[in-house]
């Protein structure tokens, strides 16, 4: 086991830092509390080619790994820019349309995920379905060589900044009943798609949307792999998704703390740092510990990815761990900071916001805990 980093991920951090850490906490906050995308941020990265660090070199990528997109993804969330849709356009989207999409597709569509000019995000939930996948009522059918596409989506995440849509939709019916999905690249301005915002308390850049699917027409090389194999080959994507999440909870992590050890070390209450005092530094201390475990658990399951190998188990542990540490983290921040914590002076909520939501998106730690208790454990499923 080497558990050293490369001097090219060394590298590859100190770039991504000088990227991001110009624009900062500050930028974020503001951008969170106005609901406007961080495009700024996300343009840099992905003209210096860091958006699309996985993406195969022939389309414009880096022709990294999935370990090299979450250091993208943990260093910009610990210079105090957390990318939400790395999760789901170029974690999901780039990996299944790069494995999966066809050459045309691929030309297409991977070069803008590549250099950061373009997005495509992921419609998989919907309003009764929740996390059963298998519950999903959008259908596709076919009308000679078209697909029509017809249902609705919920929460999903950076519409209004995408060019297209990767949605999973039935398209069929197993010997045994159960449905069959496939995925299709949906432009955003196709004719019969619709999107409602969703009003959010929560301070995010990021907007979510309820989509309506009212016969939207396809062209056939719009479906993305085989037909009826959609439900196989999204799992190819939330690995990722799952890592990015797990990374992006890291970086929020440590740049919480880091603002915390740094407010620490210089508010003076009788005469002396608070840091000095054991009940603010513990708790800083503890959750340092829960963040570096996760972070380890991160790279196991980028490595297992990378390298072919089942990643399930490492990947949904490092997304609990991390969600988990992120939430503890900001806490002992906020706490660390008194009143001012929850000032917009010092900007701390819209990432407690978002570490929060973490929790429960892109899969909640109940369905986590679910999965673990079953395949790690052998036990009965529960669900």
């Amino acid at each position: 086991m080497d558990f050293s980093e490369s001097s090219e991920h060394t590298d590859l951090r100190a770039a991504v830092a000088s990227i991001v850490s110009p624009f900062g906490g500050k930028y974020y906050a503001e951008h969170a509390k106005n609901r406007e995308p961080c495009q700024e941020v996300w343009l840099a990265l992905g003209e210096a080619g860091f958006v699309g660090v996985n993406i195969d070199e022939e389309y414009g990528g880096g022709g990294g790994g999935m370990l090299d997109l979450a250091l993208v993804c943990e260093e910009s969330a610990a210079q105090g820019v957390p990318l939400l849709l790395i999760l789901v356009s170029a974690a999901i989207s780039a990996e299944v349309i790069g494995e999966f999409g066809t050459d045309q597709q691929k030309s297409t569509w991977l070069p803008g995920l590549a250099d950061g000019t373009s997005k495509v995000v992921f419609a998989i939930t919907e309003p009764d379905a929740g996390s059963n996948t298998h519950r999903i009522t959008t259908t596709a059918t076919r009308d000679g060589d078209d697909w029509v596409l017809t249902g609705s989506k919920y929460y999903i995440s950076g519409v209004d900044e995408a060019d297209a849509l990767l949605v999973v939709a039935r398209t069929g019916r197993d010997e045994k009943g159960r449905s069959l999905m496939s995925l299709f690249i949906v432009p955003t301005e196709a004719p019969g798609l619709e999107r409602t915002p969703i009003n959010m308390d929560v301070m995010l850049p990021e907007k979510q949307f309820t989509l309506f699917f009212d016969d939207v027409r396809l062209g056939a090389d719009s479906l993305v792999g085989a037909e009826n194999k959609g439900f196989q080959q999204v799992f190819h994507g939330l690995n990722p998704e799952r890592i990015t999440g797990a990374a992006l909870c890291i970086g929020i992590a440590k740049y919480a703390l880091a603002q915390a050890a740094r407010y620490a070390s210089e508010r003076e209450v009788w005469g002396v740092p608070i840091g000095t005092h054991q009940g603010l530094s513990h708790p800083l201390a503890q959750a340092s510990m829960e963040t570096e475990l996760a972070a380890l658990m991160m790279r196991k399951a980028a490595w297992l990815h990378d390298n072919g190998l089942p990643a399930g188990e490492a990947s949904n542990t490092a997304k609990y761990a991390a969600a988990e540490a992120a939430v503890s983290a900001i806490d002992a921040a906020i706490q660390t900071h008194g009143g001012n914590g929850l000032t917009s002076e010092y900007g701390l909520l819209p990432y407690w916001g978002l570490a929060r939501l973490l929790k429960i998106a892109p899969v909640s730690r109940e369905m986590i805990l679910n999965y673990i208790a079953q395949h790690s454990l052998g036990l009965p499923r529960s669900y």
